[in-house]
């Protein structure tokens, strides 16, 4: 039976490790992520869970200390966001290409200079393609369900990759919402046990993790990872079959709303969707054929199953929340530029950069988009493609 409950994103997602109770814990306290593990810490402390606690130096001894965990054969997870994955970014590389089922929630953070603690996207596109498997949250109640069902992708022995599930720094991490808890032992039982495969620490069959490898078969290696990269959509789509029976909530590699019908629509991840959707049934309610995209699975990128949603509109605005410095349009632009680019009858396609370093994302914000859009769907011209939406002249 469900509790409910009013809870922070940071609290969600603590309590959903305490129900898993992971073998080993290796965290650096960095904001807005800090209470997420203060509080697991807790669960450590009063003997909630069986977990091992290593604090660590740095990130990137954390990432480290997770590695050799999970290689030994443990189930393991840490946390972090903005600078703190930064500074992971050699052993974000290590842990995937070791097939390490690591799970790891990224309350997502801009990234320096100037200093900035407050949430943008910046930190995970930059590790967008670091061959870890991304999964990303609306609300708390999406951030707690992405982290059980984390753990079951990534340990799928088919997989065996690691997983980040990011959620908005402060936008969801701190403020309070009302979700639904499932019983300790619903989640025990739905994630299962841990099955270990080639574990360092079995003696009788000795393994070796990350030896040299040189031209003759780096490349095959990589190869290989591509191709277990592509088998994670329909595991996705398994564990989320599961997790709908046991919880009710369904979920899928992304979520539309009111899209079929639609003739122009908007891109948006996380928790600006939620605004936006208020503002999308306000067009409707005016006659305006306006739909919605919010991607789930983000790495590996759905790209068939995304354009396929969307090559029937008109006229799209993808939403960025982190900037492609040079590269002309935002990552999540691109992506989705990408998605559609073999369809002979496609949407034209323009890009907002918006809520860089935890500026506030309006109603009015999504109104210039889908106003715009109108006009586009009408006259088929574009004045500019990208643009900077929220931002002082």
């Amino acid at each position: 039976m469900a509790k409910v409950v009013a809870v922070t994103g940071n609290e969600a997602v603590a309590n959903a490790l305490r129900q898993i109770d992971p073998d080993v814990c290796a965290a650096y306290p960095i904001t807005p992520q800090t209470d997420m593990m203060q509080r697991f810490s807790s669960f450590v402390s009063d003997g909630k869970v069986g977990t091992e606690m290593i604090l660590v130096e740095s990130e990137h001894s954390a990432m480290s200390a997770c590695i050799g965990a999970s290689a030994a054969g443990g189930r393991v997870v840490t946390a972090t966001c903005g600078p703190g994955l930064a500074l992971m970014w050699e052993m974000l590389f290590v842990a995937s290409g070791l097939r390490l089922p690591i799970v790891m929630p990224v309350v997502n953070r801009s990234l320096s200079a100037p200093l900035n603690i407050h949430g943008d996207h910046s930190d995970a596109m930059g590790a967008r393609d670091s061959g870890w498997i991304q999964l990303w949250s609306e609300n708390a109640q999406e951030a707690h369900d992405n982290t059980i069902q984390a753990f079951r992708i990534a340990e799928d022995m088919e997989i065996r990759l690691p997983v980040m599930v990011c959620l908005d720094g402060f936008i969801i991490s701190h403020s309070i919402e009302r979700i639904e808890y499932l019983e300790d032992n619903e989640v025990k039982n739905f994630v299962g046990e841990y099955k270990t495969l080639n574990p360092l620490l079995d003696l009788e069959h000795p393994v070796s993790y990350g030896p040299l490898i040189l031209p003759d078969y780096y490349m095959e290696y990589r190869r290989a990872h591509a191709e277990i990269m592509s088998k994670v959509p329909d595991v996705v789509l398994d564990v989320a079959k599961e997790f709908e029976k046991l919880s009710g909530r369904k979920y899928g590699l992304f979520e539309t709303y009111r899209l079929d019908d639609a003739e122009i629509g908007i891109v948006i991840l996380n928790s600006a969707a939620g605004t936006s959707k208020d503002v999308i049934d306000e067009f409707r309610d005016r006659g305006i054929k306006v739909g919605l995209l919010k991607p789930r699975l983000f790495r590996p990128f759905p790209y068939e199953e995304i354009g396929d949603s969307l090559r029937h509109l008109k006229a799209l605005c993808v939403l960025d929340r982190a900037d492609a410095f040079g590269g002309s349009y935002g990552p999540l632009f691109i992506d989705i530029a990408s998605s559609l680019y073999s369809f002979k009858k496609k949407p034209v396609l323009i890009n907002k950069i918006y809520g860089l370093g935890g500026r506030d994302y309006l109603p009015e914000h999504a109104e210039l988009a889908l106003n715009e859009l109108v006009e586009i769907a009408k006259t088929g011209k574009v004045k500019v493609i990208k643009e900077y939406i929220g931002v002082r002249e």
